[in-house]
């Protein structure tokens, strides 16, 4: 497929995860892509960057822009996860959390914006969680963020619709990433963690990068130039379905 020839693309936290499987998919259906990340790695066209810093974002989007020739799709990927109730996380682990995952998008699309008024395909991508929709154990500080996010989407493309800049999110189920496994890692019994972490999706298993990267390039592409305000849920299920347990 080659419906983003063309394109411009920048990803955030596009090193690893669900941020690498997009890069790598942008790139291969005709974008150029530019990685903006704490530690860019080999990419191809990687930029150092904090979302948690309004001057490091400033400068790499700047670059990115610079070698790219401009901007056309914007995927706010980068974010950092938590565990515990309201009981758990200090006051400093919810600015941190709130800081990189929400005003992370702030920053990357108040700087990116300019480019983006000047596409004739502009689209912002977030990339949001299950866990904006669905009440889940042990998740209150990420799921306050990632709640955020889903509010943000919604009023950013309001506000941005007119401009011609299509904006939408992305609800990943449970996804197989590095971080997922750092939390099977550390728990008790990692392999009755990763069972019951498969049996939240009603597909029976992990959600991968590579399906949500697919989602995330649909929405980034001119196919989907009347989908704007839209939260496009990759969950095996989990949001919408009730199933009865299964026969024993």
């Amino acid at each position: 497929m080659t419906d983003l020839q063309g394109l411009r693309a920048i990803v955030t936290g596009g090193a690893s995860g669900i941020g690498l499987a997009t890069a790598r998919l942008l790139a291969e259906r005709g974008a150029r892509v530019a990685v903006l990340d704490l530690d860019p790695g080999d990419a191809p066209l990687g930029f150092t960057a904090d979302v948690s810093d309004d001057a490091s974002v400033r400068a790499a989007v700047a670059a990115a822009a610079g070698a790219l020739g401009g901007i056309d799709v914007l995927v706010n990927n980068a974010g950092i996860g938590a565990a515990g109730t309201v009981a758990d996380n200090d006051d400093a682990q919810w600015h941190r959390v709130l800081d990189v995952n929400v005003l992370g998008i702030v920053r990357t699309t108040r700087a990116a914006l300019p480019h983006l008024r000047a596409s004739a395909h502009a689209a912002i991508v977030n990339t949001c969680s299950i866990a904006a929709t669905a009440g889940l154990p042990q998740r209150a500080l990420y799921s306050a963020s990632k709640g955020a996010v889903l509010s943000l989407t919604l009023a950013m493309a309001a506000d941005h619709v007119r401009e011609g800049i299509r904006v939408n999110c992305v609800n990943p189920g449970t996804v197989d990433t590095p971080w997922v496994g750092r939390l099977l890692d550390a728990a008790d019994d990692p392999a009755a963690e990763r069972a019951a972490l498969n049996a939240r999706q009603p597909t029976g298993r992990l959600v991968s990068a590579q399906e949500v990267a697919a989602a995330i390039a649909y929405l980034a592409s001119p196919a989907a130039a009347s989908t704007t305000g839209t939260a496009l849920a990759v969950d095996g299920g989990m949001q919408g379905l009730r199933l009865r347990p299964a026969a024993s």
